[in-house]
């Protein structure tokens, strides 16, 4: 999965070498992506060299070649067209549902809008947008939904604001385990659980945040966390 300025960057870069025969300055692409700094374009660059879609050539100035385009291309550059996760709530995106994606051991899940890393946020129940997730993530058992992080408080669990993650369909947990909480039927949040008696506990992950009781038929467990997606 590409971000949206990753495939900007990209897609720019490849232009300029098909019009030019040299790759754009990092100037060219921080006024292009309207960025603040070529830092922002070092870590793009970074990250596209990682996922093997370009190279950078050893002690050659702006020394840039495109090894390969997302497959949405299929091989035609002019046919460019950026799938990003949008992120928001789409009252008519589609439902839930597992897509193959084929020869790479991957599924694209249902990325179901934003969740709270904080201070709970209005449920989302519709999908916005898919991701391709590895399948090592996924189990045999249960269906499995995408959620896009908005706060901070789960941050010393490794979980940042603006990371996908990957959620397990259940509405059981054991105490310690980092679940989507339904909160009085319509506030969604990303929690460690624990039950005390007949009371649970959502705990977050970041001092700043305190833990939060509730009364068990206030809480609804919609998913456990198996599974994190970070890009750069």
């Amino acid at each position: 999965m590409l971000t949206k300025k990753q495939l900007q960057l990209l897609e720019f870069i490849h232009k300029r070498l098909q019009k030019d025969g040299v790759p754009p300055s990092f100037d060219e692409m921080k006024t292009a992506l309207d960025l603040r700094s070529k830092s922002g374009i070092h870590r793009l660059i970074t990250a596209l060299e990682e996922r093997g879609f370009i190279r950078r050539l050893a002690h050659r100035a702006r020394a840039i070649e495109v090894i390969r385009l997302p497959d949405s291309l299929g091989g035609n550059p002019d046919s460019f067209q950026p799938k990003v996760i949008a992120g928001g709530k789409d009252q008519d995106a589609p439902k839930a549902e597992l897509k193959p994606v084929a020869d790479n051991g991957a599924t694209e899940l249902a990325v179901m809008g934003r969740i709270a890393a904080g201070v709970p946020i209005e449920a989302i129940s519709q999908a916005s947008a898919h991701v391709a997730v590895p399948n090592a993530m996924l189990s045999s058992a249960g269906q499995h939904y995408a959620l896009e992080v908005r706060g901070d408080s789960m941050i010393d669990a490794g979980i940042n604001d603006g990371d996908v993650v990957v959620i397990r369909e259940t509405d059981a947990a054991d105490n310690g385990d980092i679940v989507v909480a339904l909160v009085e039927g319509h506030e969604a949040t990303l929690k460690r659980y624990e039950r005390k008696g007949r009371m649970i506990e959502l705990h977050a992950a970041n001092p700043a945040y305190p833990t939060r009781s509730y009364a068990e038929d206030q809480v609804k467990v919609q998913g456990r966390l198996v599974g994190l997606i970070r890009t750069y």
